[in-house]
């Protein structure tokens, strides 16, 4: 019996350490300055594209954006060439939220209803709207862009 006592104290205070260094979660760095700054970023890329300004939207995108939709991934040059073809004649952004899993990566949600032709096509609609922008040498660029018609 006072061998397994001796060993139960070893062994708590060998996990003792291991406990208490467990680290509290890290409080994401998120402040209403951060979440406005990205917002304003979120609404000039819309902006731009809806007036074709392609040297404008380029340089809110990183060199290595991706933009997912149901029909194809595209990189940043489909996206501007994309930008040629459509005609956005109106859009508006509601619901907006943004997150910063850490100080150099925010992620926003939104819902974007847009009056809009491709192509010829009705694009139209209410889309479910995510984008994440990364901090890279203290500029804020968007890495990836996805959209999703609400049904």
């Amino acid at each position: 019996m006072k061998k397994q006592f001796i060993l139960f104290c070893m062994i708590l205070v060998a996990l003792a350490p291991v406990c208490f260094a467990q680290a509290s979660p890290a409080k994401p760095a998120k402040s209403a300055s951060s979440e406005k700054a990205i917002t304003d970023l979120e609404k000039s890329a819309w902006e731009s594209y809806k007036n074709k300004q392609a040297d404008a939207f380029k340089k809110l995108m990183s060199q290595d954006y991706c933009g997912a939709y149901a029909d194809a991934l595209k990189t940043l040059d489909m996206e501007v060439a994309d930008m040629a073809k459509a005609d956005l004649r109106d859009y508006s952004l509601a619901d907006m939220k943004v997150v910063f899993p850490s100080a150099d990566v925010a992620v926003t949600r939104y819902k974007a209803t847009i009056q809009q032709t491709s192509e010829g096509k009705d694009m139209s609609g209410t889309y479910n709207s995510a984008s994440v922008w990364v901090k890279k040498s203290g500029k804020w660029l968007e890495v990836l862009h996805t959209e999703v018609k609400a049904q």
